[in-house]
């Protein structure tokens, strides 16, 4: 399992990973590995600034659908379009060409608010 200490973690199992005043989001390994083999990726709020915590979308599995929560405030800037026709790229490679949003960064305090790779591994058991 991959914990990339580049990235912080939240507790609802996703990752943002900053970039000057932008952030890409995606779930984790642990929760791409705990869901499955994802079928479908759905996000419907590009162009909107939803709050820390805010459903920007939701992902299906086989077995089930989540919501995926923002793990910090900010704008939806763009949908990673290669998700549309490839959803496994969640599950192949979450913290790569499997990110799922990228947003603004609103407020860069929410970041110390998250885990760490560390703090993660813990969180999960792992």
């Amino acid at each position: 399992m991959n914990f990339p200490e580049n990235v912080k973690y939240s507790t609802d199992h996703e990752w943002v990973r900053v970039d000057g005043n932008e952030a890409y989001v995606g779930i984790t390994d642990f929760a791409q590995d705990e869901l499955g083999e994802i079928v479908f990726v759905d996000v419907t709020t590009q162009g909107e600034t939803l709050e820390q915590g805010e459903v920007f979308g939701s992902i299906e599995a086989v077995k089930t659908v989540s919501d995926l929560l923002m793990p910090i405030g900010g704008e939806v800037l763009e949908i990673n379009p290669k998700l549309d026709d490839a959803p496994e790229l969640v599950n192949k490679d979450p913290f790569g060409d499997g990110w799922i949003i990228k947003v603004t960064v609103n407020d860069a305090e929410e970041l110390s608010g998250l885990m760490s790779a560390e703090e993660y591994k813990a969180f999960v058991g792992k």
